[in-house]
């Protein structure tokens, strides 16, 4: 059995406003979201990422960066919010008025 064999595949993606990237990922069983994400060359790619304060997810659930990936995860980077979504829904009320 080789390196390959004991790998499991993973993604990771981010994504701006008309532009979104995916990368997948052979990693060694065990292997931690953040891992992931330092693996995926997406920090490079991105300097405005900062794992350490953005939110991080598997599926569309908010996990911790030490999180253990399983075969198959999609590992996801979400920006910060630009409005705060309660006070977003105030003003476009607001205009429709």
């Amino acid at each position: 059995m080789d390196r390959h064999d004991r790998e499991i595949t993973v993604e990771v993606v981010y994504a701006l406003p008309g532009k979104q990237l995916l990368v997948e990922l052979s990693v060694a069983p065990g292997t931690t979201a953040l891992e992931a994400i330092t693996q995926s060359g997406l920090l490079a790619r991105f300097p405005q990422i900062d794992p350490g304060h953005q939110t991080i997810g598997i599926f569309g659930r908010a996990v911790k960066a030490d999180a253990v990936l399983q075969a198959g995860d999609r590992v996801e980077i979400y920006r910060p919010l630009v409005a705060e979504p309660k006070e977003a829904r105030r003003r476009r009320a607001a205009r429709k008025r």
